[in-house]
């Protein structure tokens, strides 16, 4: 599976520390930037990996901002992407189940490294359960065709 992360300079060391996460775990990485911790625009790389998602180079992305909320509303922008800001592994979980997820959104200074690594596996793990959900998610991307 591979994955693509990006984050801005408040998510930095954060997507780091989930970047050898899941390297360890055998998973390929598409690292969208930043490089480090210096001030950036984050709309920028939430963009970066929603492309990644939506144009089939990746199977999900992962963005990390300061508290998760701005670069979830930038990878939202682009059409197809449906980015979840997680603050625990059940609404990981439902994210993927319920809303065929394919952005995890993070916070940094929101969530520490331990709950942050936890709720990356249970999204990634987790699965659209279809069903009932289908014309859910359904309905948001004829909306998104309107736009």
């Amino acid at each position: 599976m591979i994955v693509a992360l990006g984050a801005d300079h408040g998510g930095f060391e954060l997507k780091e520390i989930v970047k050898k996460h899941l390297l360890g775990k055998g998973f390929e990485i598409m690292d969208c930037g930043t490089d480090s911790a210096e001030a950036v625009d984050y709309p920028e790389y939430g963009f970066k990996v929603g492309e990644a998602v939506v144009r089939d180079k990746v199977d999900f992305g992962i963005v990390v901002c300061g508290t998760g909320i701005g670069i979830s509303i930038a990878a939202n922008k682009v059409c197809g992407i449906r980015a979840a800001l997680c603050t625990d592994s059940y609404m990981a979980k439902m994210a993927r189940e319920h809303n065929n997820a394919n952005v995890l959104a993070l916070g940094a200074r929101v969530i520490g490294p331990g709950l942050a690594l936890d709720i990356v596996d249970t999204f990634l793990a987790a699965s659209f359960s279809g069903s009932r959900h289908c014309r859910r998610v359904d309905l948001i991307s004829e909306f998104e065709k309107k736009c």
